[in-house]
């Protein structure tokens, strides 16, 4: 079936973004909207708006009830979860389903299988994947928790079997702290996720984080080449790239590979990211989890591909098999997106939901700016702090680097508190400039000092 009319189950950018690619495919839209989110821009865009509860997310975006039954009472033939709230949720999947829509994405089994890091992990392995060493399932029993760590060696990382966002980990450096920690993570995942499992996976040293963008129709797949994702701050990506730098040809296309097979063998039907970690020194990968979900960072792909990954989505949803081939995805330069979030870098980043007092945004050939802004809006304080993303693509990374700087100096949000002076730091960096970084690098140079209030802020 194609489909007609589309529920936007979601908020901010991504809404945004999916309403514009529902356009070029000649769909209805309809966005959902909480109370605090009714003015939001795009309501304005949508073709129909819905409101689905008060500003609380777990009672709106977050209710299943509520947003199937608002998706089944407008007549909509499909949802699309965007990222965030319930686009990993397999009962939510299943709950549109059951209400005889289509959910834009894979079957409410994928999700559950590869949202779960521990069989996400089996059927990497079985697909021959390559995995961090360690447990081959849930520990339950700390003297065996205690044994596979010497097995494996130390430092050793406790994982929660679900969810994700940096939620439920702890690193132990010895078996006293393998002690200690594990109880932590166990609750910690269980207050995250309901579900307080945990794993052990050896901690690679200075990793970096290289993901790699699949489609799939649930029989064939092919991969869009490979994001680097290793600038991150308390575990939440802060700068992306695509293609990764200095990634031998060799690994990137093994890698590549790698995720199309593990995609193929779950049978994956649409957009979704498999993630690894890099260890540069040995020139080897280990896959980490799969997001059965498009992704924040999906517009740098978009720019060296030429694709639309969001529209290709919703047509796999409707019924279409795999339009494009491996051979039909060209590698096109360099992109980077840097993540705008309402914050003050300059005071430990402190949430920053005021008024958009004036906006100015960068317009040139190789410049996108994915927002939800419009001069007057009001942030809502109740959601997450993303407000856009700038992204830019060049023929080389050290040309998407001066663009980047230059589309920072040019960008103007009046009345906000936001992170452009941490990505005008970061442009500057010569560490990034020589690509000397990994998932550890970020947090330290923030600590050293690197942003100060000479670095410029959002104007």
């Amino acid at each position: 079936m194609s489909i007609q009319r589309l529920f936007i189950a979601n908020r901010g950018e991504i809404a945004v973004r999916i309403v514009r690619a529902a356009k070029t495919l000649g769909i209805h839209t309809i966005q959902a909207h909480s109370e605090a989110d009714a003015d939001m821009l795009a309501v304005r865009m949508a073709d129909e708006a819905v409101c689905i509860g008060p500003a609380q997310a777990a009672k709106s975006y977050l209710d299943i009830d509520a947003v199937v039954g608002a998706a089944r009472d407008v007549g909509a033939d499909a949802v699309h979860p965007g990222y965030g709230f319930l686009a990993e949720s397999p009962a939510f999947a299943r709950a549109v389903t059951e209400a005889g829509m289509v959910f834009v994405g894979p079957s409410a089994d994928t999700i559950q299988s590869m949202g779960d890091k521990v069989s996400a992990r089996q059927a990497a392995e079985a697909a021959g994947v390559p995995v961090v060493p360690g447990s081959d399932g849930r520990v339950d029993d700390m003297d065996l928790a205690a044994k596979l760590a010497d097995q494996i060696g130390y430092p050793v990382m406790i994982k929660a079997s679900a969810g994700g966002g940096g939620r439920g980990i702890r690193i132990a450096e010895t078996p006293e702290e393998l002690a200690k920690l594990a109880p932590q993570a166990r609750q910690e995942a269980q207050a995250a996720f309901g579900d307080g499992g945990i794993y052990i996976e050896k901690v690679i040293r200075q990793p970096r984080h290289i993901e790699v963008q699949i489609l799939g129709d649930g029989t064939h797949a092919v991969h869009c080449f490979e994001r680097e994702c290793s600038l991150q701050r308390r575990r939440q990506k802060v700068w992306e790239e695509a293609p990764a730098f200095d990634l031998p040809e060799a690994t990137r296309q093994a890698m590549c590979q790698s995720a199309v097979d593990l995609a193929e063998a779950v049978g994956y039907r649409g957009a979704g990211t498999v993630e690894y970690l890099y260890d540069r020194q040995a020139d080897a990968y280990y896959f980490i989890e799969m997001n059965t979900r498009i992704q924040v960072e999906h517009p740098v792909t978009e720019m060296i591909t030429g694709l639309d990954l969001v529209a290709l989505m919703i047509r796999i949803a409707g019924g279409e098999p795999l339009p494009i081939s491996q051979d039909d995805i060209k590698l096109n330069g360099h992109a980077i997106e840097v993540r705008l979030n309402a914050e003050d870098p300059l005071n430990k980043f402190m949430p920053f939901p005021g008024k958009v007092a004036a906006l100015d945004l960068p317009e040139s050939d190789g410049i996108r700016v994915d927002h939800f802004l419009y001069e007057g809006y009001q942030i809502p304080p109740f959601y997450d702090s993303l407000i856009g993303k700038l992204i830019v693509h060049a023929g080389t990374r050290e040309q998407a680097i001066d663009k980047m700087q230059a589309a920072l100096d040019d960008i103007r949000i009046d009345g906000l508190k936001t992170t452009i002076p941490l990505h005008k730091a970061l442009a500057r960096s010569d560490d990034l400039r020589a690509g000397r970084i990994h998932t550890q690098w970020l947090e330290p140079w923030l600590d050293a000092g690197n942003l100060t209030d000479q670095t410029g802020g959002a104007s």
